[in-house]
This record gives C-alpha cells, sequence and structure tokens, in this order.
C-alpha cells in the first residue's frame, strides 16, 4: 500500500474480527510505534498488549470501575463489553520523565504519535483499528491496572483486528486554505 495514499484516506474501523494481528505482523505495528518523533530520545512510550483472558481482566476491571461511578446499568454494561469490540487492544501509556529539555506534554504527544504509527502500520498490513480514549484513561483503577505512576498518562487504547465493514466514505475538505494560514 502506498503510504501517502494510507495517510490521506485513512479511517477508523469500529467493527473490528478475527483475525488479530499477530507474529511479525503485530511486530510491525510495535516497531512503527517506537519510531515515533522521540525529543531526546527518551523513548516515552509503553505498550500493553490486551488479548485473550486479557480481555475479560479488563472487561471486569471497567464493569467494576463504572459500578463505582455509579453509573446506570446501560453504562455498565457497555463498559463491561468494551474490551470485545476487537481482538486486540494495545494499552498506550506515556511514561513521562522529568526532563530540563523535554516538557511532559511533548512526551504525551510523542506517545500520541506512536499510536498514530501503530494504527497505520495495521491498516498497511491489512488490518484496521480505533483509537478511543475517554474516562477510564483517567480512572485511578484503570491507572493502576496499567502500572501507571502519577506523571504518566494512557493516552489511548488501540482496538486492532480485520475490519468488517467497507470503510465509511467521508467527504473531507479538499481545499486546505480554511486550516493553514503562513506566517
Amino acid at each position: 500500500m502506498d503510504a501517502l495514499d494510507l495517510l490521506v484516506n485513512r479511517r477508523s474501523a469500529s467493527r473490528l474480527a478475527d483475525p488479530a494481528p499477530a507474529g511479525d505482523a503485530l511486530d510491525n505495528i510495535l516497531r512503527a510505534g517506537m519510531r515515533a518523533p522521540d525529543h531526546g530520545t527518551l523513548q516515552p512510550w509503553r505498550f500493553i498488549i490486551v488479548e485473550n483472558e486479557g480481555r475479560d481482566r479488563l472487561s471486569a476491571l471497567l464493569e467494576k470501575v463504572s459500578r463505582e461511578a455509579s453509573l446506570d446499568d446501560k453504562a455498565i454494561e457497555k463498559a463491561k463489553q468494551a474490551p470485545y469490540r476487537a481482538p486486540l487492544i494495545i494499552t498506550v501509556v506515556a511514561r513521562c520523565e522529568d526532563h530540563p529539555k523535554v516538557p511532559r506534554w511533548e512526551q504525551v504527544v510523542s506517545a500520541g504519535c506512536a499510536v498514530m504509527a501503530m494504527q497505520m502500520a495495521a491498516a498497511a498490513q491489512g488490518f484496521n483499528g480505533i483509537w478511543r480514549s475517554g474516562a477510564w484513561t483517567e480512572d485511578e483503577s484503570v491507572r493502576q491496572a496499567f502500572g501507571c505512576r502519577p506523571q504518566d498518562a494512557i493516552v489511548g487504547f488501540l482496538y486492532l483486528g480485520t475490519p468488517q465493514l467497507k470503510a465509511a466514505t467521508t467527504v473531507l475538505p479538499v481545499d486546505s486554505a480554511p486550516f493553514v494560514s503562513y506566517f
């Protein structure tokens, strides 16, 4: 797949099924993430793979967190089912360090770039995914489960698998002028 075509036509896929990336394909995805821009070569990202019984553990955790937050039954069930949206989830944590030249926000952005690179690497190999975030990324029980320290941030959950629907075609602006200015 042509890299430019992939980038300018990128679409997330929310309906994902087996097979999930594995073996060399998964290794390529992880290596792509590790090539994200990285000021100071801090490598401020950690990738936690959630699959198989890991999805069951994540489901139980999200159900518990939802109950503790006094969410309604519908929201609790949605949280409980979330890990089953895809056969593989990569939780991406920005592992931030105090650094005199690389502020925390830049380390978080670097981890975010890793998510984008991994999603593109998945698509380039015939898979796809969707990057999810939300309140769970800030929940202390979820953060603890993924080994976050106080200065770390969960930048998202990258759901990966084989797309079940053809990507929606969205009419995107062809004229970049409304989004660009010159200094």
